[in-house]
């Protein structure tokens, strides 16, 4: 995982965080499945963010982005 000093405006970020530039985890491999199992993809994706944020971790992503990123990937 690769972190860069600063990509987000100094006031969009937490003092002290690390920011993770990526690469991201790919979703769409997975867009095979059945919507219910996509859709329980889509939820843990968003745990496992919400759990790295928790930890002071910020990501360059927002997270509108990887929420439309995500979704685009599981087609849902």
């Amino acid at each position: 995982m690769t972190t860069i000093p600063n990509p987000v405006p100094e006031q969009q970020q937490r003092a002290g965080a690390t920011i993770i530039s990526g690469p991201w985890p790919s979703y769409a491999g997975f867009r095979d499945l059945p919507e219910r199992d996509r859709w329980v993809l889509y939820g843990s994706a968003k745990a496992y963010r919400e759990a790295l944020e928790q930890q002071g971790f910020q990501m360059a992503e927002s997270y509108g982005e990887f929420i439309g990123r995500v979704t685009a990937e599981l087609e849902i």
